[in-house]
């Protein structure tokens, strides 16, 4: 007579009809310590019964942990278990095959006579077609914006569709998606929902998604493709957030995509990933138990990064790999010389922002540590202005077409004034997008040899590859992803020149602090997003500002003892912590 199996516990199918688990019980207390060694989304301190989301990844990992570990289970909670254990192998066997070099599309439908897809275009297509959410990070110029449009003219069931982007970005989604398919396209005009006209697909500038909230719930829209989804990375506590939250729940197929979908730290990827696929990192608690550190940063980077693209929910390219690999972009780090009376007349009202960052009520210290990053930013950056205007003529003046990049609207003024007579290009924050899109029609016409572009308008705008292949960054923003997005604007197919990128910084000022977050940060989006690609520097930093706060912190003994008396505080020399610091950026 064979022995009984021996087992440590139950194991349970729950559901109350709208959420569905998998209940772990009664599991012996050592059994129940490796449990939550291999489940990190299980909290430390549980005593059970263990709850785990009832998808395919869970009932693989369970059917795993019951191999080693049998738990009792009824028979129809057991078929249960091998079906969702089988969905999970065949999604799986077939991605991968999606994936294979071997693999052959079907003639893609819908496009417009000369056009097509290449091969690792179509995979993309197949990709998001069979998984229905997926986001697709492909490195910038490898035509993104062409594999969405692909999807939408040859899958049947996907039209309507909503498309999400930036406000610059919308006469661009017009043009391509119009050029490549037969797809009839409508840009929304208002934030309030007004009577629609026939058409495929539906152009949102994302400013205006929260009006129409109401009309997303209708389930009017079949697919919805978010461009630059780390425009979201703040999550649904937002109106736009809110809005997009709505527009996702009630589509069926959701697409997104960006190269950079970190533009800080890799904790955003959680809020990204609730607007393409809400289930592969779970809830919020478990997903910082999973994946975050006591810091709240990501402890294993590559880790997520590898188990993303192996959910198939990210999707990642490099030029490399399929083909395009452009010469290396030259980065050259210049210093200039600056105005020192420009960063020195901020200098008392800034130490005396630093001693309120760190001995202030908490409302008064993340007030501080804000207006403290503003005011020394600009300060930086109208203090080195003149120096970068000539910079960028003399790279005129040798032939070269320049994309000056910047933050303030008092710097724009001082390159304007200083480079008057070349008439440059304005593509920042403060023109209409149909007046964007006229200077940059300038730029590109030969009508001015530079375009000065606010460091976050760059994102997706294309054609600069054709009249440029110079960028100068005359200010630095604290995120890498930003100064990669304008960098691939140049830096894509048809690009005819190696790309040369210009950062030019001073000694004093900002420009010290942020060049050493920008490495840090790097480090951890590289590691998310192309966890293959080979060793990174992964130093850790105690805090966003931190290091600006520290810098006025350090002047003389003196001087701080004499800002202290005029802001009426006492001496402190308390460090400002990391959950402080990032308690009060978020407000």
């Amino acid at each position: 007579m064979a022995e009984a199996t021996r087992t440590y516990g139950v194991c349970r199918y729950v559901s109350d009809g709208t959420r569905h688990q998998w209940s772990l019980e009664g599991i012996e207390p050592h059994v129940a310590i490796r449990l939550k060694q291999l489940f990190p989304k299980i909290p430390k301190q549980s005593a059970g019964p263990f709850l785990l989301p009832a998808d395919l990844i869970s009932a693989a990992d369970i059917d795993w942990f019951m191999s080693r570990y049998p738990l009792r289970i009824s028979a129809a909670d057991r078929r249960q278990l091998e079906i969702d254990k089988t969905g999970f192998v065949e999604r799986q066997d077939h991605l991968e095959n999606i994936l294979l070099p071997t693999f052959k599309a079907d003639a893609m439908t819908g496009l417009r006579e000369g056009q097509q897809l290449r091969n690792y275009q179509a995979q993309a297509v197949e990709v998001l077609r069979y998984r229905k959410s997926l986001l697709l990070g492909d490195e910038g110029g490898l035509g993104k914006t062409f594999v969405a449009a692909a999807f939408l003219c040859s899958v049947p069931g996907t039209l309507p569709a909503a498309v999400v982007c930036d406000a610059h970005m919308q006469i661009q989604w017009l043009e391509k998606v119009t050029g490549f398919t037969h797809l009839r396209v409508h840009c929304i005009q208002k934030t309030r929902p007004y009577a629609l006209p026939p058409a495929d697909v539906y152009v949102f500038r994302i400013s205006q998604i929260m009006g129409w909230a109401d009309i997303f719930a209708t389930d009017f829209f079949r697919t919805v493709v978010y461009d630059e989804p780390q425009s979201l990375r703040t999550g649904a506590s937002t109106a736009k957030g809110a809005a997009a939250k709505v527009l996702t729940q009630h589509t069926e197929y959701h697409l997104g995509l960006t190269a950079t979908p970190i533009y800080n730290y890799g904790v955003e990827m959680w809020n990204v990933m609730r607007f393409i696929d809400e289930t592969v990192l779970g809830e919020y608690d478990d997903f910082m138990r999973e994946w975050a550190d006591s810091y709240g940063r990501i402890a294993h980077p590559k880790a997520l990064g590898s188990y993303l693209r192996e959910q198939h929910v990210l999707l990642r390219r490099l030029k490399s790999d399929v083909g395009q690999e452009l010469p290396k972009v030259s980065r050259i780090i210049e210093y200039v010389d600056y105005d020192e009376k420009a960063v020195r007349s901020v200098e008392d009202l800034a130490m005396a922002l630093a001693i309120k960052a760190t001995t202030g009520s908490f409302t008064e210290r993340g007030s501080a540590v804000r207006e403290l990053d503003i005011m020394v930013r600009q300060a930086t950056g109208v203090a080195k202005a003149k120096a970068v205007a000539q910079f960028a003529r003399l790279l005129v003046e040798a032939g070269e077409s320049v994309l000056l990049v910047g933050w303030h609207r008092a710097v724009y003024a001082i390159w304007q004034e200083a480079l008057s007579d070349l008439e440059p290009a304005m593509y920042t924050g403060s023109e209409s997008a149909a007046k964007k899109n006229h200077e940059k029609d300038r730029f590109l016409n030969g009508e001015t040899s530079v375009l000065i572009m606010s460091l976050r308008s760059g994102a997706g705008l294309d054609g600069l590859q054709h009249r440029c292949s110079v960028v100068v960054f005359g200010e630095l923003d604290w995120s890498p992803g930003i100064h990669q997005q304008v960098i691939w604007r140049v830096d894509r197919e048809g690009q005819q020149s190696p790309v040369t990128v210009f950062f030019l910084v001073v000694e004093d000022g900002s420009d010290g602090p942020i060049m050493e977050i920008l490495g840090l940060k790097a480090s951890e989006a590289h590691q998310i997003v192309d966890p293959f690609t080979g060793p990174e520097s992964t130093d850790r930093d105690t805090a966003r500002f931190q290091a600006l706060v520290q810098r006025y912190l350090n002047r003389s003994s003196g001087a701080q003892k004499n800002v202290q008396k005029k802001a009426g505080v006492k001496p402190h020399t308390k460090a400002l912590e990391q959950q402080d610091l990032q308690q009060l950026l978020d407000g």
